[in-house]
């Protein structure tokens, strides 16, 4: 085993060490649903926080779902277990908690050398769904408050949504975001860097699409401040980055419109295909000039090869003409 991966001899043993307990189970308030819970953590000497994985598996009366959440926490949110059982040579048994507003997770399993595995049951919080109920929210499910407590969706969250003037006003709703990685740390990050968002919908779609906080401070650092929430879910989904405006920034085109940062994304036209042209001449070409010779197969290697056939000293159209009357490098 020693020539195998260390991430393949980590699967390999923890999959043994889960097979060793049987599997614990949560019984809703439908008799026909059950779950099976497992847990999995990874702990590195070097770094501050565990890595906990937590696998969910329903049986209800149309079959099995699955789902699996994977975050990190510190070693004191993890009430009962110490650093001594987490990186214990000869293995050890364990038992421990995590509290969240919603409810307690119960830890079982085993323990070696930071590794550790096993089973957990969940324990929802009847105060806290107490208090959704008197918020407005509607009864929670034991399988919301479930969702909740992985996400951890708790009153802090709750309260910062209120403050903002969030739409929010279902259980559902609150599940929605947790289950698409909506934190506190993002809401409190959005109000930090001006966005005012308040929809439940909007800002789902904005985590989804992967506008993180760092990529709304680097476009407003380049200048590209009080954009609309749709202009930052466009330029994220097409791909424009810091380093793509700083790229073209450096080689004369500074503080250009989104809509031609993402036109040139979108065909093609890199850094580094302007700087060719750049570099055999063609400077200050516009926006719909390099899109048009992107289009049309016009590159600084044709405009060479053709050079080198006696076509010299021809301009970008010129050149793009004859492309298309098919004349090849």
């Amino acid at each position: 085993m020693k020539h195998l991966p260390k991430t393949l001899v980590f699967v390999l043993a923890v999959s043994l060490l889960w097979a060793c307990y049987s599997a614990s189970e949560v019984t809703y308030s439908n008799p026909q649903d059950s779950t099976v819970n497992q847990w999995l953590i990874e702990f590195k000497t070097s770094e501050a926080k565990l890595q906990l994985t937590m696998r969910n598996q329903r049986k209800g009366d149309r079959g099995f779902s699955y789902s699996s959440s994977d975050f990190d926490v510190t070693l004191d949110q993890l009430v009962g277990l110490t650093r001594e059982q987490v990186m214990s040579a000869s293995g050890t048994n364990v038992q421990f908690q995590l509290k969240r507003d919603a409810g307690t997770f119960n830890f079982d399993g085993w323990f070696k050398e930071g590794n550790g595995s096993g089973h957990f049951t969940f324990s929802p919080s009847s105060s806290f769904a107490s208090e959704l109920a008197r918020q407005g929210f509607g009864k929670a499910t034991d399988e919301q408050l479930l969702s909740l407590a992985m996400s951890d969706t708790g009153l802090a969250f709750i309260n910062e949504l209120k403050a903002q003037g969030y739409d929010t006003s279902t259980v559902e709703q609150l599940v929605r975001m947790g289950n698409h990685g909506v934190r506190l740390e993002y809401l409190q990050g959005l109000k930090s860097v001006g966005y005012s968002v308040k929809t439940t919908e909007l800002v789902v779609r904005m985590k989804d699409h992967g506008v993180g906080l760092n990529f709304i401070r680097a476009l407003s650092g380049l200048g590209y401040s009080n954009i609309t929430t749709d202009e930052l879910v466009r330029t994220k989904d097409h791909g424009v980055s810091a380093e793509f405006v700083n790229q073209l920034k450096d080689l004369g085109y500074a503080r250009l419109p989104l809509e031609n940062l993402v036109e040139m994304k979108d065909h093609g036209v890199s850094p580094a295909f302007v700087k060719e042209l750049k570099d055999l001449g063609y400077s200050d070409t516009s926006v719909e000039q390099l899109v048009r010779l992107k289009d049309h197969g016009v590159n600084a290697a044709y405009i060479r090869r053709m050079k080198e056939r006696g076509y010299a000293d021809l301009s970008l159209d010129e050149y793009i003409r004859l492309r298309d009357r098919g004349e090849k490098e």
